[in-house]
């Protein structure tokens, strides 16, 4: 018997939080365009759904309840783990209970936008596209900057150079670059440099307590990292195929 038990008779208590959650936007309800989109981000970068959680946003479909079961099984070969619906009518949150999943209500106000598209409320970011990438010393030079917090929810991509960002990346945000990335700042999301199989790639950043790293499609998750590194200062790079994470002095 546990020690809550014997205390009280309780075995558990609910409470609310704020988790991190990705929402798949969907904009079509064909099991094989969504098959091949997914193909596509998996192959520029391995590791970047790895068991994630996801809510289908259906409602800008039509009848979603007819393909419902069959997008559910696109997503978990793709890795992706649906826990939720959100929208659509009566057969749509009956179809989703009768797959295990949770429902929520439309959204009344202020839609989700496309994680490439959301902007954080505070700090207002300054972006900028820096010229064409040119391969110096293990760096891509060029990409984007990005001023401000990346919030949970958030992706910030850098498809053709180095991402910098001048700020913190927040738990369930994700940075993703084809250079290196640069965090000056608490890095406590997903990191993914060398997304297009760039093993020069490297991660820097001024705080670590990342979800998870990865460069040219090698990871590690959070409690893969020496505990000693949590918190500091360090750089993330392929050492003899192996992902090496080192201070940074």
């Amino acid at each position: 018997m546990s020690l809550n038990v014997e205390r009280d008779g309780m075995a558990f208590t609910f409470k609310g939080g704020m988790l991190p959650m990705t929402v798949m936007e969907l904009t079509s309800a064909d099991p094989e365009r969504i098959r091949d989109q997914l193909a596509d981000k998996l192959s520029q970068s391995p590791a970047f759904f790895q068991h994630t959680p996801v809510v289908l946003n259906v409602e800008k479909l039509d009848e979603p309840h007819l393909a419902l079961e069959r997008i559910c099984a696109v997503c978990r070969a793709h890795k992706l783990l649906p826990v939720a619906v959100r929208g659509g009518p009566d057969p749509v949150k009956q179809s989703a209970w009768a797959l295990g999943l949770g429902w929520f209500p439309p959204q009344e106000s202020a839609r989700a936008r496309p994680l490439e598209s959301v902007a954080p409320v505070e700090p207002e970011t300054d972006e900028v596209e820096l010229a064409e990438p040119q391969a110096t010393a293990g760096v891509v030079s060029g990409g984007r900057i990005y001023r401000g917090t990346v919030r949970s929810g958030q992706q910030v991509t850098a498809p053709s150079g180095d991402l910098i960002v001048i700020g913190a990346v927040n738990a369930g945000a994700e940075v993703l670059a084809a250079g290196s990335v640069h965090v000056y700042g608490a890095l406590r999301g997903r990191a993914l440099a060398g997304i297009h199989g760039d093993p020069l790639a490297v991660i820097f950043c001024r705080e670590l307590n990342a979800e998870l790293l990865s460069v040219a499609g090698n990871y590690k998750r959070l409690e893969d990292v020496d505990p000693r590194l949590l918190g500091t200062a360090v750089q993330v790079r392929l050492q003899d195929d192996q992902l090496g994470i080192v201070p940074l002095t």
